[in-house]
């Protein structure tokens, strides 16, 4: 597999892309107003434990508190018994086994409490108007390992295949890493000496006891630990053997990568390309039309399949449509093809837009399940390309498959678009044949309550337009009807569903008054 990677920075934003054999997978932005914080470390501020939802509202020193589940508490730190509790409290137990570990044990209790300071770490960005969701397992990430305090084990990430490899990797692990830390090998440790390891090592730890000493010092809340920034965390995590290039546009960029390689993996820092060309780096690569084509709902494939992707805040939904695909064979065989086809690009679209949570996906009926289970395990071979978790379910009876994807941060149209000042979101708006509707009840709502003979009507030119040309003339209705005298005004500032209401006697716009 061909992999690349492109980082395009501006004064505005930084955007990296990620093609996998010339197609864009993967799309990330970050804006200077909307700085990533996943991985950042805070020593926090509780302020509210509620039993009820199983969970605690933390101060990090954001704009919204952040959300701290029960099943997130983790070690002795914050476990007590419950004798101690009672004897502590003077209450009884409101809650049972929130410790992931002792979930089944009803022996132990989160020991936490409101105005309590709590270090923290954040794995999910603030989503709309919820806040970050946050830990207390921490760790802290490196090149080719990740430390874990307060801990005593090894770990080998899931990616390296070959035993005597991760034998190996695990007796590096014990033998280099310090009492009362644990260790995890990500999958680029394969194959390096003790000598790189332990560099990686030393500074986790440095970093660790300078967070250590930082939260000592400061009181909560605060941050005491910032993770790398968008760029330098991606580089981090995928600029591996496999990849075949990184071109960067901004020449602070390149060098702070270059002396970022040079140090940490000198194999790799040749393949690390300096654009200088004025053509945008986006446009010259084809990842600018592939970006346009991702904010759109509407997926067209080659073969004329569709697929079309709705969000909602409390799930996503894609359809799958056969469109203008025209097969040869029987209904069944037929479905299978564009099935099939579709579940590679949904699993594609699902990274390169970032969509998270709950997702269904309404399927061509089959009626066989043997191929139901094709498409199946073809989305599933794909999703293994996927650096974020997702849990999928078997297509059920009515073509539908249910599936989660982890969200870690707002999904790409979330993050490059706002909410339209006129629908507010919804993606429609008012018919002209409503908005007559409604101005026609505006005046009815008006001449009930008041004595008023001359107005001025200012619309949307389009508007406009349909009030005049309709078959019946809106306007000179309201007059007949109300015996009042109207003045339209075309207006191409008014939104098409609004429209502005003026009294000539009164002279001030009256329309909020009805």
């Amino acid at each position: 597999m061909k992999k690349e990677i492109f980082i395009n920075q501006t004064q505005r934003e930084t955007r990296v892309a990620i093609k996998e054999d010339g197609q864009l997978v993967e799309l990330y932005v970050e804006k200077p107003e909307n700085i990533r914080i996943v991985g950042n470390i805070y020593k926090g501020v509780v302020e509210n434990v509620l039993s009820g939802m199983q969970a605690a509202f933390v101060d990090i020193g954001l704009e919204t508190n952040a959300f701290l589940p029960f099943s997130e508490i983790e070690g002795n730190t914050f476990l007590l018994e419950e004798e101690e509790e009672e004897e502590d409290s003077g209450k009884s137990k409101s809650y049972r086994g929130h410790s992931r570990h002792k979930q089944n044990s009803g022996s132990k209790y989160p020991k936490i409490k409101t105005g309590q300071e709590i270090l923290v770490q954040v794995v999910k960005e603030p989503y709309m108007s919820k806040g970050a969701r946050i830990t207390t397992n921490i760790s802290i990430p490196g090149r080719f390992l990740v430390l874990v305090p307060s801990a005593n084990y090894v770990g080998i990430s899931r990616k390296v295949f070959n035993n005597f490899e991760r034998r190996r990797l695990k007796k590096l692990g014990y033998d280099i890493k310090p009492d009362g830390f644990g260790v995890i090998m990500r999958t680029v440790a394969e194959g390096k000496n003790q000598e790189d390891l332990e560099s990686d090592l030393n500074n986790l730890v440095d970093a660790y006891y300078r967070m250590e000493k930082l939260t000592k010092n400061k009181p909560g809340p605060v941050l005491v630990y910032k993770d790398m920034e968008t760029v330098s965390s991606l580089i981090r995590d995928l600029f591996t053997t496999d990849v075949e290039k990184v071109v960067v546009d901004s020449k602070a960029m390149y060098k702070q990568l270059y002396n970022y390689l040079k140090g940490s993996a000198p194999q790799l820092y040749e393949r690390l390309e300096h654009y200088r060309q004025k053509l945008s780096i986006f446009e010259a690569y084809d990842v600018e039309q592939e970006i346009e084509r991702t904010m759109q709902r509407r997926v067209q494939q080659k073969s004329g399949v569709t697929l079309v992707i709705e969000q909602t805040e409390a799930l996503v939904s894609i359809d799958v449509n056969s469109g203008k695909f025209v097969g040869r064979k029987d209904h069944e065989s037929n479905a299978l093809k564009i099935n099939l086809e579709a579940a590679r690009e949904v699993a594609r679209q699902l990274r390169l837009r970032d969509l998270g949570g709950i997702i269904v996906i309404d399927f061509i009926d089959m009626y066989q399940e043997e191929n139901r289970k094709k498409v199946y395990n073809e989305l599933r071979r794909e999703l293994r390309k996927d650096r974020a978790k997702v849990a999928v379910s078997a297509i059920s009876d009515f073509g539908l498959l249910e599936m989660t994807r982890q969200r870690v941060r707002l999904s790409l149209l979330l993050s490059s678009t706002e909410e339209c000042p006129v629908c507010n979101g919804k993606g429609r708006i008012s018919s002209k044949a409503s908005m007559g509707t409604k101005i026609e009840s505006w005046f009815s709502r008006c001449l009930h309550q008041k004595r008023e003979f001359r107005f001025t009507l200012t619309v949307n030119p389009e508007l406009a337009v349909f009030m005049k040309n309709g078959r019946k003339n809106l306007v000179r209705s309201i007059q007949w009807k109300h015996f009042v005298k109207i003045e339209l005004i075309e207006d191409e500032s008014v939104n098409m569903d609004e429209f502005r209401v003026y009294s000539k006697r009164q002279k001030k716009d009256i329309t909020a008054d009805f």
